[in-house]
């Protein structure tokens, strides 16, 4: 009987079906000699072995029963299957090779059945050739299928990884924290590919610079675990054998671990930790500095991590690592120019009988970084004492030194007694010829941070606790609040002044009384401004909580920080100055009118030795003698009467000694023979300080002495008048 084409193929097809087994295990055979990389993993593999028998029946089936490859059913996972693939990371080129590799393993058996179905070598070429054609027909449709399927996963897969990547960019790094840097790191990854992330960054104990790498001592930042029901660290000691370590813990890799190896080569890894459970080691580097190690697990998903999901955990590792650094260096700077500010800022107020301060400086928020607020309090001559608040435009490092600059600068010039009005004008050249350096500095360097010209505010304030009275004068500053003893706040109008810096524009000081009792606010407009209110809003707000009764100055300081700051940090440095006067009254204060005569002085003497008696300083009767009459004799010999002569009994004994006149006596040594040269030189020995301000009429000198046994000439025990130029 005549066999068509047709029918040799089915009745092959029909001999070859019982023996499919084999036919399935040969193409495995090949497959796994051809292309191993479809069999290195056990799913991989197990999916290609059903794979594999599936398209062997269908073939065989379509084969013996005549049907077209169009119309021959192709295994109902086979796209499902190629999605696999292409979600695994296995290169489209293994399916590719390996379907025309099976079809021709299936082809080689069927050829085999030919000859012994017939010997008529036409009929079997005719099959031969029918064969072919039909395998080809349906390789070419099972791989067009395949590659369709294979293409739209992979597709999908890069648009999934950039739409990560691109979250990973918005969610991790939104602020300069880095443990909330390391946990929008966790976060995110356990939402989409992980299943437990923990974050280990080298201990960095000095906030400088990493250590060597050599060095694996690491602190837990951040960890997450999806699963429920469990503790974060205790599931991870239960399924991938981590040891438990709690966040902002201490630990120590074994030397040899992966994470070890991580972290001393730079290099991610992927691990298989068990038959459903694997995991991704990612080093987090940045600017070529290894900062910590970022451990990714898996075991609640079906698939194991491939090489597509360690390319993806390396993206948004690259990005948390960079977003970690800027962190750390700007906590480190931001550490630094608080630590900076802080040392730059008095340490507390010195003691004085003027007023009784409290005071506060707030750093702005962590985004903005240190200002360049500031506050002081100088003790002056005659009791009084300067009040001080200033603030330097911008924030970081060198607005702090900026401020410290600044603050010495009013501290020397508060030294010399000036004004404030004539301080503010001194001051504001030395703020010139600092944006001068500054400018000059910033052409030649990169650093942008200190280019730009300086800026600051500054408001002076010199109370007088004799006369009961303030003068103040203010460069650009905010205005500052007086309250009364009958408790009403209000704000105290000052003349305009120009912020440091500008000059060529004049200062003007006001005078004001404030009688015992007075509280007076000197502040910086990070205290009144904010983003929810204008600052009229924010001083009204300021008087009303200095209104408020409170049981200490202390207490009033908190009650306004409270009242104007935000829960968290202000979005500016707030530097808080409150002072309440006292006066010192006729006990602690005696005045006498001096003619401009010689034998004035041995009066002088007399009401000063009633008066100490008076006092009961009986035991500075000596020495204060001796420097009211040198002080008075220069007065009346070199000054302009009318000359007055002063004491003052508070923490110390004051002697001052005024007259009309603008000379300004200096310190000199007298040689041998000269006559004069040597009161000035003994008021210096026997004072514990002393010195000249002038008013806008006339001079005052002045000299302290300490109360209680004087030690003359505080080098020495004993007053060697032999040491002493020109005494013979």
């Amino acid at each position: 009987m005549d066999l068509t084409a047709d029918s040799l193929l089915s009745r092959a097809a029909h001999e070859l079906s019982p023996r499919a087994d084999e036919v399935i295990h040969d193409v495995e055979q090949c497959l796994r000699r051809e292309i191993p990389e479809l069999w290195d993993e056990p799913d991989i593999a197990q999916m290609t072995r059903e794979n594999v028998a599936e398209h062997v029946v269908a073939l065989l089936f379509g084969i013996e029963h005549s049907i077209e490859p169009r119309r021959i059913d192709q295994p109902a996972a086979d796209a499902e299957r190629a999605r696999r693939l292409a979600q695994r990371g296995k290169p489209v080129t293994a399916m590719l090779r390996a379907f025309p590799l099976a079809h021709g393993r299936v082809i080689d058996r069927l050829l085999e059945e030919l000859p012994r179905l017939t010997s008529d070598a036409e009929s079997i070429n005719a099959a031969a050739r029918e064969l072919i054609a039909l395998s080809i027909a349906y390789l070419d449709r099972t791989s067009e299928t395949g590659v369709l399927a294979f293409q739209e996963e992979r597709d999908r897969q890069l648009q999934w990884r950039l739409s990560v990547v691109n979250e990973a960019s918005v969610r991790v790094g939104t602020t300069l924290d880095i443990a909330r840097t390391a946990q929008e790191l966790v976060d995110l990854a356990t939402e989409h590919f992980a299943d437990a992330v923990t974050v280990d960054l080298l201990d960095m104990p000095s906030g400088d610079e990493p250590p060597a790498k050599g060095t694996l001592v690491v602190r837990r930042i951040a960890q997450q675990s999806v699963m429920d029901g469990y503790p974060e660290t205790t599931s991870l000691e239960a399924i991938y054998g981590e040891l438990p370590v709690p966040p902002q813990q201490v630990h120590r890799y074994p030397d040899g671990s992966p994470p070890a190896r991580a972290l001393a080569t730079g290099r991610p890894s992927r691990h298989h930790l068990g038959p459903s459970a694997s995991m991704l080691l990612v080093p987090l580097c940045a600017r070529g500095t290894t900062l910590g190690v970022v451990q990714f697990f898996r075991h609640h998903r079906p698939d194991a991590y491939g090489d597509e999901d360690l390319l993806l955990a390396q993206e948004v590792a690259a990005r948390a690592a960079v977003a970690i650094d800027n962190a750390r260096r700007y906590t480190h700077a931001r550490a630094t120019a608080l630590t900076l500010q802080r040392s730059l800022l008095p340490r507390s107020t010195p003691a004085q009988s003027a007023v009784e301060v409290a005071c506060r400086y707030l750093p702005a928020a962590a985004q903005l970084g240190v200002g360049g607020d500031w506050y002081d309090v100088i003790p002056l001559s005659g009791a009084r004492v300067a009040l001080v608040v200033g603030d330097v435009v911008g924030h970081g490092i060198h607005a702090a030194a900026t401020m410290g600059r600044l603050r010495t600068a009013v501290r020397t010039l508060a030294d010399i007694d000036l004004p404030p009005d004539e301080l503010l004008t001194h001051l504001d050249d030395v703020v010139i010829r600092l944006s001068a350096e500054v400018s000059s500095e910033a052409s030649a360097q990169t650093d942008t941070e200190s280019a730009g010209d300086i800026g600051a505010t500054c408001l002076y304030a010199v109370y007088d606790p004799v006369a009961g009275r303030c003068t103040l004068a203010r460069a650009g500053h905010v205005l500052p609040v007086v309250m009364a003893r009958d408790g009403i706040a209000d704000i105290l109008e000052l003349p305009a002044g120009p912020p440091l810096g500008l000059g060529g524009l004049p200062f003007e000081a006001a005078e004001i009384d404030l009688p015992e009792g007075s509280l007076i606010a000197l502040y910086t407009d990070g205290l009144v401004e904010a983003l929810d209110h204008d600052i009229e809003a924010g001083l009204t707000r300021l008087c009303h909580a200095l209104a408020q009764p409170s049981a200490s100055l202390e207490a009033t300081c908190d009650t306004a920080l409270d009242a104007l700051l935000p829960a968290g940090r202000p979005h500016d440095d707030v530097a808080l100055l409150l002072a309440r006067t006292h006066t010192l009254g006729e006990r602690q204060v005696v005045t006498w009118d001096v003619d401009a005569d010689p034998a004035e002085v041995a009066r002088a003497r007399a009401h000063v030795s009633e008066q100490l008696t008076t006092w009961g300083l009986e035991e500075l009767d000596f020495t204060t003698e001796l420097v009211v009459s040198e002080l008075v004799t220069n007065a009346i010999r070199y000054g302009r009467p009318p000359i007055h002569l002063r004491l003052i009994h508070d923490r110390t004994l004051m002697c001052e000694v005024a007259d009309a006149g603008s000379t300004t006596p200096h310190l000199r040594r007298a040689r041998v023979f000269d006559e004069g040269g040597r009161g000035l030189f003994l008021v210096a020995q026997l004072a514990e300080h002393w010195g000249t301000r002038h008013a806008r009429r006339g001079k005052t000198v002045w000299a302290e002495c300490a109360l209680g046994a004087p030690e003359l000439f505080s080098g020495a025990a004993v007053l060697d008048l032999e040491d002493i130029p020109g005494v013979v």
